[in-house]
């Protein structure tokens, strides 16, 4: 049998650096020199592993880890190389997408 994907509108943001997702809503905050700095986003967070410096290549996009995003998803918490999309999905919950998956799925809405 096939199937077909329901039409579905959804909301898709792509995600370069900290701070991209319009929800991320990062809160500043004073280090101890005096100097602000920017708090993670609350939907594309920081990646960091105990494992891991951050300075190795990620697999997928070449750039190395410490420019990398994670969030969590309803299967568990994924990596977000730069250039990744985030789809809110239908009920509310966020995704990555790579984007070449994204223009092969997804096609702009006009208002």
């Amino acid at each position: 049998m096939w199937y077909r994907r329901k039409p579905v509108t959804l909301e898709a943001h792509q995600w370069f650096k900290s701070g991209d997702h319009p929800d991320d809503n990062r809160e500043t905050f004073t280090d101890s020199s005096g100097e602000p700095f920017l708090g993670e986003g609350k939907i594309v967070r920081y990646y960091r592993n105990p494992e891991d410096s951050g300075k190795r290549e990620c697999e997928h996009c070449g750039k190395i880890m410490h420019d990398h995003g994670w969030i969590d998803t309803l299967e568990g918490g994924h990596n977000v190389c730069p250039g990744d999309w985030i789809i809110t999905g239908i009920q509310g919950e966020h995704y990555p997408c790579k984007p070449n998956i994204f223009v092969e799925i997804y096609e702009k809405v006009e208002d």
